[in-house]
């Protein structure tokens, strides 16, 4: 089934322009998976991924997963509470262009509605700015979840590209 899909893509161009979210508990936090380990992208990947179509990767063996994650320009963070995941951003730096991708966010659904999103993209934010960063970046589409737009916007990213795909859903 052929459906249309409304992309948009998102950028933010100084650390000053991020409209901070609070933490929303003290034994939360974001750390970032060093060394790397694929398992955990893996993990979040399907278990986020799959309310929302993200299916390029599920095809990807282990090889290629650690490839991907063991890229250098490649950070992955996770946000726990107490020994709980709750959910995790990818980083892709382009230092050739001093820019940063949000490859991939989520959080699980079980924390949806807890106000775990304002913070754990604050903190991806934050964070993508530390490399001499000039703009970080993501992109959305109408199949993500209804509240992703207006938290990005709601964390001071604008809208620079939107686009209608057709994707074959089926």
């Amino acid at each position: 089934m052929i459906t249309k899909v409304d992309r948009k893509y998102l950028e933010i161009n100084s650390i000053d322009e991020i409209n901070l979210s609070k933490k929303p508990k003290s034994n939360c936090k974001v750390e970032k998976k060093n060394p790397p380990d694929f398992q955990i992208n893996k993990f979040f990947y399907k278990q986020i991924g799959k309310s929302y179509r993200w299916i390029d990767r599920l095809v990807w063996n282990d090889t290629k997963w650690t490839d991907y994650t063991n890229n250098s320009n490649l950070e992955t963070y996770i946000l726990t509470e107490n020994e709980d995941l709750i959910g995790f951003f990818e980083l892709l730096f382009h230092p050739e262009t001093r820019k940063c991708e949000v490859a991939y966010f989520g959080i699980l659904d079980q924390f949806i509605g807890k106000k775990y999103g304002g913070y754990l993209l604050s903190e991806a934010l934050k964070l993508g700015f530390r490399k001499n960063t000039k703009k970080v970046w993501l992109h959305t589409c109408s199949l993500d979840h209804k509240h992703a737009l207006k938290n990005y916007l709601g964390r001071g990213m604008k809208i620079f590209k939107s686009e209608t795909i057709n994707l074959d859903i089926s």
